[in-house]
């Protein structure tokens, strides 16, 4: 049996494993990690938690850049169109690929094949508030009374995680409000606490001080399972509408073609950091709930949840 020379043997090692070098290296320089929404928001603090840990485990930097815009659009175009070594990295909510696809018709990348999920990190919901004044306890008397009257509802903007939940919810209960869009939950809360809008389908973490301090009354989550920041408000089953999930998902995704050996180096960092009980102890106060899905099975929520907000996307018929 002939015996290799050491240079022979180095080349015919990598090229029956073409990614060794690859992931035995990354990360050698500062990784991006882009965000489509302001700072502070959730996709925002989810990219911080992970940007912070994975930085510890590779002994890396890896760089917060915020892009917002288009509802998500714009940081998700930048990472499609980046080149696939696992520099440029995005963490987005599902709806970047769950529901831009319907809503911008002209977008010159698609979120549904440029992208792939290396980690839906995390799961997170929306709360149905009230003004105070309305004198609203329940889920049930907002159904009866939306059903007498107009009403009204705010939302983070069109196309955004409240509007979709409340669209989601309020068919299931067989009544309409009317939406009113905003450039963020902030503002959109702030309206509905000045009285210029009803109630509103808006992020907890931003709504919960407020709701603490008696300005808001919270009606329910927009989920199946109580929000890790307010459990005692009640779930969707809890008041009257039982198999709804109006929840959403926080992603690490990548450009399409990044190299397997990448991908699962940084599917394990971030396995390793939601299993850190100061992470999950971040995420949870943060309202997100620590999920760690990879793979077929991250792959498989999002054509779920493609399927489900594309019915709601089609029946309001938003466009941009």
């Amino acid at each position: 049996m002939p015996v290799l020379r050491p240079a022979l043997l180095a080349a015919a090692i990598l090229a029956i494993s073409p990614f060794a070098h690859a992931q035995s290296d990354y990360p050698a320089k500062p990784v991006r990690v882009l965000v489509g929404s302001p700072p502070g928001a959730p996709s925002d603090m989810v990219a911080r938690v992970l940007a912070e840990r994975l930085g510890s485990r590779f002994k890396q930097t890896f760089v917060v850049e915020n892009r917002a815009g288009a509802n998500n659009g714009l940081a998700a175009q930048q990472v499609a169109k980046a080149a696939p070594d696992g520099y440029t990295l995005l963490v987005t909510p599902d709806t970047v690929v769950t529901v831009n696809p319907f809503v911008y018709k002209k977008m010159d990348f698609d979120p549904r094949t440029d992208l792939v999920p290396v980690s839906l990190v995390a799961n997170f919901n929306q709360m149905m508030v009230c003004n105070a004044a309305l004198k609203l306890t329940s889920m049930e008397q907002l159904i009866a009374r939306a059903r007498q009257t107009p009403m009204t509802y705010a939302s983070g903007g069109q196309g955004s995680p409240g509007h979709l939940a409340a669209e989601l919810v309020l068919s299931k209960a067989g009544v309409a409000m009317t939406h009113v869009p905003y450039k963020g939950p902030s503002p959109a809360m702030t309206d509905v606490m000045g009285g210029q809008v009803d109630c509103g389908f808006l992020a907890t973490p931003t709504v919960l001080p407020n709701v603490q301090g008696g300005r808001l009354t919270a009606l329910a989550v927009s989920s199946a399972r109580p929000s890790p920041m307010a459990p005692t408000v009640p779930t969707l089953p809890q008041v009257g509408l039982p198999n709804i999930d109006a929840s959403f998902n926080q992603y690490l995704m990548a450009p399409k073609d990044t190299p397997a050996a990448v991908v699962k180096a940084l599917q394990e960092a971030v396995a390793a950091a939601l299993q850190e009980a100061p992470v999950r102890q971040r995420l949870t106060s943060l309202d997100l709930t620590p999920v760690g899905q990879v793979g077929a099975q991250a792959a498989e929520t999002l054509k779920r949840d493609t399927a489900k907000w594309a019915e709601v996307v089609k029946r309001i018929d938003i466009r941009e």
